[in-house]
């Protein structure tokens, strides 16, 4: 049934294939292949919840480092988006910083409170907190280095990040680690899965503007033999490196000598799928508008999964339609399994827009109790980007997205 599911979703996936082809910067000039776009970025998201709610739902052991990889592939979008967001624009404003606290918590924080649930039972929740603050705070820092200590922009950002994996290392690596067993066993397992997860997420920020780079040469208008080139190369490694880290990693059987590796080893799947997703131009600029929609409502559907999809900690399954038992039919179960979803999914799609409703009310509360109209934004210009000047962040959508892919020109996909 899970690979069933998983069957039905590739069919779907095939249906809502989009195609967008890139377009000219603000400067015009030629089009530039941007990696990682918003679209495809949900689009990531959506296929591993998928993957992560059945997982669960149909009690799939057997795939569970794929899980764990999914996982911590969402820890680093958390260091990777909010990187390119703090880098590019300078928005260190309690505005923002109060409008991400409340887009990831508010809604888990009242069903924990309301329903007498421990908050553990959403231990991804307090990971991404983690990844934002400790990013936000590490731009802070290396612009801080660059304006005071007038270093450039290279080396400002990377003493800023050097020092950030220092601070993990004498945290995750010493005894001080042990600080988390105050909270709870399970955030100490959980933080020391995911204990670089975000940093490496922020070193692919730094680094994605020479991506683009990379991306417009190899896969450019230009040379169109160096363009089928590099996709034949680029799929050849990236497949390469997620054979690498099933083969000697993802497939030890035993959970418990697969975990302590874990955090050290799930970058190279995640690089790998990086690299066969956008291997060439037409892939990089395709997604799937199905996986993109489930993507919008990863935080919802994650916590909502406990409670309607399934419940008493993932370990039962409700029962609504008579005869879909365990001693039930296949068929029953199907039916049963669907219905289920539909209430769950509608339920996750209200869930977030109320929260993105009082997200926004709160952030308007902030303004008016400070006296301003609009975030306090820095424009920050990254030496390597073209000089066209970053957009602040005035819509909606732009506000409350855990994640964000900016392009090597400075614009936000």
């Amino acid at each position: 049934m899970f690979w069933l599911v998983n069957a039905f979703l590739l069919v779907g996936t095939i249906s809502t294939w989009t195609w967008k082809a890139s377009s000219a910067g603000r400067g015009g000039g030629t089009p530039r292949i941007v990696c990682l776009g918003r679209e495809q970025t949900e689009e990531w998201k959506g296929w591993m919840q998928w993957a992560f709610i059945f997982y669960h739902y149909y009690r799939v052991h057997y795939v569970y480092n794929e899980i764990r990889v999914f996982v911590s592939a969402y820890v680093w979008m958390t260091g990777f988006g909010n990187f390119l967001y703090f880098d590019r624009k300078g928005d260190f404003s309690i505005e923002r910083f109060v409008s991400m606290i409340i887009r990831i918590n508010y809604f888990p924080l009242m069903l924990s409170y309301f329903l007498t649930v421990p908050l553990e039972l959403y231990y991804v929740v307090p990971l991404h907190t983690t990844g934002f603050v400790v990013t936000m705070i590490t731009c802070f820092i290396g612009l801080q280095f660059e304006r005071t200590l007038g270093m450039s922009y290279w080396k400002s950002r990377i003493a800023a990040v050097l020092l950030s994996f220092l601070v993990h290392v004498c945290f995750y690596e010493t005894s001080a680690v042990e600080l988390l067993k105050l909270f709870s066993e399970e955030y100490y397992f959980r933080f020391q899965a995911d204990k670089y997860s975000a940093w490496l997420g922020m070193v692919g920020g730094l680094l994605w503007g020479k991506v683009g780079e990379y991306m417009n040469w190899a896969h450019g208008f230009e040379n169109e033999q160096r363009r089928q080139m590099a996709s034949i190369v680029q799929c050849i490694v990236g497949v390469a490196l997620i054979a690498f880290w099933y083969i000697f990693f993802g497939s030890i059987s035993d959970k418990y000598t697969y975990n302590p590796i874990h955090p050290y080893v799930f970058v190279f799947a995640v690089i790998g799928w990086l690299m066969v997703r956008n291997c060439t131009r037409y892939l990089t600029e395709c997604h799937s508008t199905l996986l993109e929609f489930l993507g919008r409502n990863t935080l919802e559907t994650y916590v909502l999964q406990f409670h309607l999809f399934m419940c008493h900690n993932v370990q039962y399954i409700p029962v609504v339609i008579p005869g879909s038992d365990k001693d039930g039919s296949a068929a029953m179960k199907f039916l049963n399994m669907l219905l289920c979803g539909c209430v769950f999914l509608s339920m996750a799609v209200w869930a977030r827009k109320i929260t993105v409703s009082t997200q926004l009310s709160v952030v308007d509360l902030v303004k008016h109790i400070r006296g301003t109209t609009e975030s306090s934004v820095t424009q920050v210009l990254p030496q390597q980007s073209s000089g066209e000047e970053a957009r602040p962040a005035t819509n909606g959508e732009e506000l409350v997205e855990l994640t964000k892919a900016v392009p090597a020109s400075g614009h936000v996909a």
